[in-house]
């Protein structure tokens, strides 16, 4: 008889430990270095079994993420926007538009880029044909 492959969870040996590093990786530093401390390994089937129900607890415990910065600055924008008028906001962003511009002359002139590029396109080598005899 064939003997059929040891299964957690609908997971075989190395798909679990797979899931384990992806899922280890997405905790926090400090849970990460906790897990390392008390011996929690990705190798052995106990250790592995072990790994992937306590990777599930922290997973349990933890809020869902927290917002990027990017996202709680789109949020902060949207929030304001409902409080000014239109030509409250062009003014906006006509002022930002041109400090952006102040600070791109700035990088440009402290960083200058002063490499030169020539392409020449009229030494280009006709195709070859074939002689037919």
């Amino acid at each position: 008889m064939a003997s059929r492959a040891k299964q957690f969870n609908g997971f075989s040996y190395r798909a679990l430990q797979q899931s384990n590093s992806k899922q280890r990786r997405l905790l926090s530093k400090t849970e990460q270095q906790w897990l390392k401390a008390n011996g929690y390994k990705n190798l052995g089937w106990s250790n592995v079994i072990q790994l992937h129900q306590k990777i599930s607890e922290f997973q349990n415990q933890t809020p869902p993420d927290d917002p990027t910065l990017e996202e709680l600055f789109l949020q902060a924008d949207r929030v304001g926007n409902k409080y000014l008028g239109d030509s409250e906001i062009a003014e906006f962003n006509q002022k930002l538009a041109q400090e952006v511009s102040e600070v791109s002359e700035l990088i440009d002139q402290q960083f200058p880029d002063t490499e030169v590029e020539i392409i020449d396109f009229s030494h280009s080598q006709p195709k070859t044909q074939k002689k037919r005899r």
